[in-house]
């Protein structure tokens, strides 16, 4: 898990949404929706999982996410955009099935029907629903609270949902069309979410059922209440008039902008455009700028319609774009023109977390370092370790941080001359001699802080070195490991002592972080060094005498020993020049 994913994970919000996530290219390869983002999506990056979750979280290296108002909502626009972006872990969702509606046909016995076909008939059509089993569920219930015609039997012959109170389409029940069309009303404004009417009445005849002791049919009206609330939330991400729309919502802080731009296709909320920059002008005027910008990318089609917010002038919009402009003022279309301005708010917000959060483990962590060792802020941080096996191929390593970033163009990488033997000491003496030797006959930049990998021993050599022999002033400090070679100790001052560090503090994760970077840069190149030594040959060293010449004189003698028994002329005969074959002679006698 990466940074940028570890600092996304802690700024999420609890509401709910869809995530995207994105591999390494940029491409979304799983879509999917959450009651609480926040807890839905650290789940992937914590705990356990099975082989298919593991192989999707390995190929994860960023996400993103689109808040919505209900968890509808999120399911709906989640099955769009997985249509949309075909994400190759989204297996079972691939398919383009048309979504189903409720629909109230237009006859003299009105009847109740599922259909996914949306007609310009008389029909009144109610949806779109994520799935057959939630358009039934709400059929069934609406079967059970409005009786409309559900049978096929003639009018003046009763059926069986007559007898239970579902079904009024016959002579007997004296209905008239004024019925039907206040029971029509009714179920549009249940639909709609205005369901008071409806939880009341059920209310009174729950209430009276109980009153009478028929507590079964008091249990039947306290199940119909119970399936109303479910159905109160209200979801936003599609239109059956399945028009082409782009919605636009805008919020500003801190004199940056974030546009959100919310594509709406054939009736389908599919997909997103988010940009932040800075503005200089009056917001609304930067954007309009954006906005005249924005059609004039190829990859973006004009609509039929754009929403805009209510606070930018439409007569100015229309000048720009070709599509009817709508500044909604109430109603479903201006809760559109508000999703988009709150994942604008939300984007925003994330963007400034996000440069506080990294502002804190950097720059902040710096000065309060600093604080802590009674220094001026270390904006500069060199650290060093050493590395060897038994005393075999030692080399020395130096990492930079300037303000609490690896600066790697600054890295040093040092092989020690002088040291025979695993003497860990001596090593790092010869290093800080080299390097700040250097820094004062060069007259370069020293750092604000030296930090040595390594304890009370290893400190005190660097004091020696920098204070008595060098006669430089640059404070020194030691971080000491514990048992299972993690960050334990700070080391700072004249005694040395351990600095008071809390263990969940920013200045301690900077030491942790720059500790790892300091060892594990000394390893790698301890590594390349052995390796290197591994394959010496004794044909190394002479100057003019590169692979091919090597290989050359190889395949003529056969074997190191023919080589080093060879004359200059019989060097000269197998291909060296006369000089090379020189120099090749005496470096073999000499050894």
């Amino acid at each position: 898990m990466n940074q940028l994913i570890k600092h996304k994970l802690e700024l999420l919000p609890n509401q709910p949404g869809c995530y995207l996530h994105k591999d390494r290219t940029g491409s979304i390869i799983y879509v999917g929706k959450a009651k609480n983002l926040k807890n839905r999506v650290r789940s992937y990056f914590r705990g356990s999982h099975d082989t298919k979750t593991e192989l999707l979280v390995s190929e994860i290296v960023d996400f993103e996410y689109i808040v919505t108002t209900s968890n509808i909502e999120a399911l709906l626009l989640e099955i769009n955009l997985i249509q949309e972006h075909q994400p190759k872990f989204n297996i079972k969702l691939k398919d383009d099935k048309s979504y189903p509606f409720i629909k109230i046909t237009k006859e003299k016995y009105p009847r109740l029907l599922i259909t996914r076909q949306v007609k310009k008939d008389d029909g009144l059509y109610f949806g779109p629903y994520p799935d057959s089993t939630a358009a039934n569920d709400i059929k069934k219930l609406l079967d059970r609270i409005f009786p409309f015609k559900k049978c096929k039997n003639p009018a003046n012959k009763v059926c069986f949902y007559y007898h239970l109170g579902q079904c009024s389409a016959h002579t007997v029940c004296q209905t008239d069309q004024v019925y039907y069309e206040s029971m029509i009303d009714d179920v549009k404004h249940f639909l709609n979410g205005q369901d008071d009417k409806i939880v009341n009445q059920l209310k009174e005849k729950m209430q009276a059922a109980a009153n009478q002791m028929a507590f079964e049919r008091a249990a039947e009206y306290r199940d119909l209440i119970s399936a109303v609330a479910t159905l109160r939330t209200k979801q936003r991400v599609m239109h059956q008039d399945m028009m082409d729309r782009d919605i636009f919502g805008y919020a500003v802080k801190n004199g940056w902008m974030c546009v959100q731009v919310l594509f709406v296709r054939q009736g389908k909320l599919i997909q997103r455009d988010v940009n932040l920059f800075p503005y200089y002008n009056e917001a609304e005027e930067d954007f309009l700028t954006y906005l005249g910008q924005f059609y004039q990318d190829s990859r973006h089609l004009m609509p039929q319609e754009i929403f805009i917010p209510s606070d930018i002038d439409d007569s100015l919009v229309a000048a720009l774009v070709t599509s009817k402009v709508i500044k909604p003022q109430r109603g479903e279309k201006k809760q559109l023109v508000n999703l988009a301005t709150k994942n604008a708010q939300v984007s925003l917000q994330q963007k400034f977390d996000l440069l506080e959060k990294d502002f804190q483990k950097t720059q902040g962590a710096v000065d309060n370092l600093g604080r802590l060792l009674g220094i001026a802020s270390p904006r500069r941080i060199e650290a060093f370790d050493n590395s060897n096996i038994m005393g075999t191929s030692p080399v020395s390593a130096m990492v930079v941080f300037v303000d609490g970033k690896p600066s790697k163009k600054d890295y040093r990488k040092y092989k020690i001359k002088t040291v025979v033997g695993a003497d860990d000491y001596a090593s790092m003496r010869e290093v800080l001699r080299r390097r700040y030797g250097r820094v004062k006959r060069e007259g370069l930049i020293p750092p604000d802080l030296i930090i040595i990998d390594g304890g009370q021993g290893q400190v005190n050599v660097a004091k020696s070195v920098i204070y008595d022999e060098l006669q430089l002033t640059i404070p020194i400090a030691g971080l000491q490991k514990n048992d299972r070679h993690e960050t334990h100790d700070l080391l700072f001052g004249n005694p040395l002592t351990v600095v008071d560090l809390p263990r969940q503090s920013q200045e301690f994760f900077l030491l942790h972080r720059i500790q790892d970077e300091v060892h594990r840069f000394a390893i790698t190149f301890h590594r390349q060094v052995r390796s290197k030594n591994s394959f010496a040959s004794r044909l190394d060293g002479v100057a003019g005498l590169g692979p091919k010449r090597k290989q050359t004189l190889l395949k003529s003698f056969k074997s190191m020993t023919a080589i080093q028994e060879a004359s200059v002329e019989d060097l000269v005969k197998a291909g060296l020049p006369q000089k090379v074959a020189e120099s090749l002679y005496w470096h073999l006698r000499q050894e």
